[in-house]
């Protein structure tokens, strides 16, 4: 009987995405190195860490292991050539500026072995910008998590026009390994998929308060207590495909001469930074700013017990 070696990972970064990574990839089963050239941040993102897996353990959500062993699986590398040495792949979370990737890509690209995956968790820069001219520029790809990829499944795979399709296929089953949810993108996109989506309805919800429609407590509790309640099981195709007796098509036949009425409407941009005043009075008079740290936390723990339920219940369904 043969153990099958348990991949590496360098986690290059050691900020609020990183440190979740770090526990995302060590749950999965990976040895993970957490390099930040800041001194003293991979220490405190392994305090960090230490903070959250006993919660984790609480709501099943460390497939089985304990949180020591997951513990157990991270260590601090003292360089950037000592987290890449033998990494099957590479997690970078370097500052969202492109002048601050340029740099760490091509010394990444010089320093990991020839069969690593490089893959940054830029949320905004397209992967062709900071990887053009890199000799190994067909096995990097973005890897965008929607934060905390702990928590939330979903992580965006996004080429460049020269990423190798294989690159993409193993980058899309190491994330289906570790337990995520990969949307794998045919071609980059400014905004990739997750941010285009939500600026949308961000676009919107911010038109309507500042067009005097509705309050931003208004347009929370559409989503929190409306339409969120479906898309935490399921998509926006699905929720039309099941809306009508015959599915999408039959959706689109009883009700796009609706939504084609409110398209001229959506077409002009209000400016987020002017209808904030009145966003954000009303966010600090629901909550102060000295308690969103707590609210953050009341935040992860509900995640926990949605995404706990929502394991429970697809384990249900397979019975």
């Amino acid at each position: 009987m043969t153990t099958q070696t348990p991949p590496k990972v360098a986690v290059i970064g050691a900020g609020l995405i990183g440190r979740a990574w770090a526990i995302t990839f060590a749950r999965g089963g990976a040895e993970v190195a957490l390099y930040d050239p800041l001194s003293g941040a991979a220490e405190a993102a392994l305090g960090f860490v230490d903070g959250v897996l006993d919660d984790l353990a609480a709501n099943g959500l460390l497939r089985g292991a304990s949180p020591s062993t997951i513990r157990g699986r991270m260590r601090v590398a003292k360089s950037l050539g000592a987290a890449l040495e033998g990494a099957a792949h590479v997690q970078e979370n370097a500052p969202e500026k492109l002048e601050a990737k340029i740099p760490i890509w091509a010394e990444m690209d010089g320093l990991a072995g020839p069969d690593t995956i490089l893959a940054s968790s830029t949320s905004a820069i397209l992967p062709s910008k900071f990887t053009e001219k890199l000799k190994g520029r067909r096995r990097c790809v973005v890897v965008h998590p929607i934060n905390p990829p702990y928590l939330v499944p979903a992580v965006e795979v996004v080429p460049a026009p020269w990423t190798a399709p294989a690159t993409v296929e193993r980058t899309a089953s190491f994330m289906r390994e570790l337990g995520q949810a990969p949307i794998v993108m045919k071609r980059e996109l400014d905004g990739f998929v997750m941010n285009r989506m939500q600026g949308a309805l961000l676009q919107e919800a911010f038109r309507l308060v500042a067009e005097g429609y509705a309050t931003p407590e208004d347009i929370d509790i559409g989503i929190r207590d409306g339409l969120g309640l479906r898309w935490a099981f399921m998509g926006p195709f699905e929720t039309i495909d099941l809306n009508a007796p015959g599915g999408v098509a039959d959706y689109i036949a009883r009700y796009e001469g609706i939504y084609q009425r409110l398209w001229p409407s959506q077409q002009h941009i209000v400016s987020w930074a002017e209808a904030s005043p009145a966003v954000e009075t009303e966010m600090k008079a629901g909550l102060p700013r000295e308690r969103l740290n707590e609210r953050q936390a009341w935040r992860d723990r509900r995640l926990m017990a949605l995404v706990a339920h929502k394991r429970d219940a697809a384990h249900k369904i397979k019975k």
